[in-house]
Order: structure tokens, then C-alpha cells, then sequence
């Protein structure tokens, strides 16, 4: 058992969540820094999104403790938290303006000095001069940024996100995500963010924790968690990842073991060009060649058995050129390096 800090934002012990015979979280502990922007990402079912309600207080743990700043804060409600949530659907007031939206929790609480404090939460989100909208005149993307000032103008210890991107289409997520990011470390709150979606997660986060069956997988940078996956689930559901593993592993990298190497690590070679002596090889068929525009997707049969899929950036390369290498013989080199034994 870790002690509880009092500089970490949440804490978490043997956090359980059993609905009926189903146990959604089987044995939760995370500690999350101040000041954190801090990825839960799983499938759906995984467990994330329980963890977030149990911390927001909508949910009560079968078993274990939360605790904000090392307060206990576990049979605790929602509004006796230090914590507020963003939704997916944002929950913002259609009869209201912008202000108004932003105001309202700090009215309900008789908290003085309510419009500067709105106009504030406004301006940190670059929503300055829209404060007279309503929200159906707003885009998804600005609706989303009033759900986050309304929730950050109590200044909680911890901002609670569940799947908030979800609803607006990729090119302005994608936009979002760097907004989001740039608003955190401005206001310098904790951010606790659920998603599935892995880029999401790898491009805004501090650490990520990555969720499978009601378990916390691994949890480390973003670059950890890609570049050395601690499990066969983290390798294939954060990113694509070759797994060599069983008799190909002791043909190819000559020990027994399941190994994880990212198809961007993979150089497409002619079958007899040799390699250096700091580099892995196998030799196969190139069964199917997916052109993606800035990339190219290659699948190759090894002689040794099992398939490894190398991605390629394409620049000179014209999109006739790779089409024509289905059905060639190739070698797959790459650096010792970047191959990692999956426990």
C-alpha cells in the first residue's frame, strides 16, 4: 500500500466497482500530481469512465479510497468535492447566454463578484465579446469551450473530462486538442481526461494510464507507453504494433519471448541487401501495399512465420511505385533498439 501524498491531486487505493456479479473496476491505485494533465484511455467497458464518476462522487466504490489533495473524500457528494465535470454533451442552458451559462454555478453558491469572475473564465478559454450568445448560436468547438469555463470558474483542484471531444467532427477535435492542452497549462489546474481514442491521449497528456477490464494496464509518458508497451493489449490498443512472438521470435531475434516493434521502425529492403550487426532482419512476401497519401502501408509474410506491417513515409515516392511492390520478395530491417520484450 503507497502512503497518500498531499501534494498529489487524486489518490487512489484498491478502487473496486462491482455492478451485480459484474465488476466494472477490479483494483484501482493511481496518484496524479498537481498542476497534472493526466489521459485515463481504455476501449469502451474498460472501466475509465467508472474511475471518473467514482472521483466526481457519482459513483460510491465498492471497495477502496479517493482522496483530493489527501483529503479523504470517498462517501463524500459531488458538490463537497473540489472537483468539476465537462460531459461529452456539455449540458449547457439553450435559454441562457454565454455569461449567463458560466455564472450559474457560481450564483447557485451566492459567491460575490460572479460577472468578473465570468468574464475571466471567458477570456481564459478565448471567448472574450461572445458573452451575449446563446449557445445555439455557437459553433461545437465554442460550446465545448463554455462547458470548460463554466466548470473552471470555481477554480477546482481537479477538472474531470469525460470523452468532451467526442461530439465534434476530426479537424476541429484535432484543433481542440492543442487548445485544451494550451488552456490547462495557462490555468495550471489538474486535468483528468477520459477517452478512447489514442491520439487524443498521447498528444494532450502528461502520463496516460491505459485501462483494460476494470485494470490499469500501464501508466507512464506518453512516449513510454508507446515506445515500451507493457503488455501485449497496451502494444496493439495504443498505436499499430508488430508482435513476433513463439517460433518466428527464435528464427528472427534468436531467444524465445513476444516482442513489440512499431511498423515506423521498419526499413523496406531488398531481399539480399545485408544489415549492420546492430540490427534485426527477416525476409518474406509483401502479401498487400495500402497507400495513404503521406504514407504507405506495407504487409509482408516472413518466411519465418507470422506478418509484420512496416509503415513508410512516402516523399519521392510516387503512389505507382509502391503498388507495384504486392507479391515482391523484401527484407524488414530495424534497429536492436527499438524492439521491446513484452513481459
Amino acid at each position: 500500500m503507497f502512503p497518500f501524498m498531499p501534494d498529489h491531486a487524486v489518490s487512489l487505493r484498491g478502487l473496486r466497482k462491482s455492478f451485480g456479479s459484474v465488476e466494472a473496476v477490479a483494483g484501482v491505485d493511481l496518484d496524479i500530481a498537481d498542476g497534472e494533465f493526466f489521459a485515463m484511455l481504455g476501449p469502451s467497458g474498460s472501466g475509465k469512465t467508472t474511475v471518473l464518476r467514482m472521483i466526481a462522487g457519482f459513483e460510491s466504490p465498492t471497495e477502496g479510497s479517493v482522496l483530493l489533495g489527501g483529503r479523504e473524500v470517498t462517501r463524500l457528494a459531488p458538490f463537497e468535492r473540489d472537483v468539476n465535470t465537462v460531459f461529452q454533451d456539455y449540458a449547457l442552458f439553450p435559454h441562457m447566454s454565454v455569461l449567463e451559462n458560466v455564472e450559474y454555478g457560481l450564483r447557485v453558491k451566492k459567491i460575490p463578484k460572479r460577472r468578473e469572475k465570468a468574464l475571466e473564465a471567458l477570456e481564459s478559454v478565448r471567448l472574450a465579446g461572445m458573452e451575449k450568445r446563446r449557445p445555439g448560436q455557437l459553433s461545437g468547438g465554442q460550446r465545448q469551450r463554455v462547458a470548460l469555463a463554466r466548470a473552471l470558474v470555481n477554480r477546482p483542484r481537479v477538472l474531470l473530462l469525460d470523452e468532451p471531444l467526442g461530439a465534434l467532427d476530426l479537424k476541429l477535435r484535432e484543433e481542440m486538442q492543442v487548445e485544451l492542452k494550451a488552456i490547462q497549462r495557462e490555468v495550471g489546474i489538474t486535468f483528468l481526461f477520459v477517452t478512447h481514442d489514442q491520439e487524443e491521449a498521447l498528444t494532450m497528456s502528461d502520463r496516460v494510464a491505459v485501462f483494460n477490464q476494470g485494470r490499469v494496464e500501464q501508466v507512464g509518458s506518453p512516449s513510454e507507453v508507446y515506445e515500451r508497451p507493457a503488455s501485449v493489449f497496451v502494444a496493439g490498443f495504443v498505436g499499430t504494433s508488430n508482435l513476433i512472438s513463439g517460433e518466428a521470435s527464435t528464427a528472427v531475434i534468436g531467444r524465445e519471448g513476444t516482442f513489440s516493434i512499431r511498423p515506423e521502425k521498419l526499413r523496406l529492403l531488398g531481399e539480399a541487401e545485408e544489415v549492420p550487426d546492430d540490427q534485426h532482419s527477416a525476409t518474406g512476401t509483401v502479401s498487400e501495399v495500402v497507400y495513404a497519401g503521406p504514407a504507405t502501408r506495407f504487409v509482408v509474410d516472413l518466411d519465418a512465420g507470422g506478418r509484420l506491417i512496416a509503415l513508410q513515409q512516402n516523399q519521392q515516392t510516387s503512389s505507382m511505385d509502391v503498388l507495384g511492390l504486392r507479391g515482391s520478395r523484401v527484407r524488414l530491417a530495424w534497429q536492436r533498439r527499438h524492439e521491446f520484450e513484452i513481459a
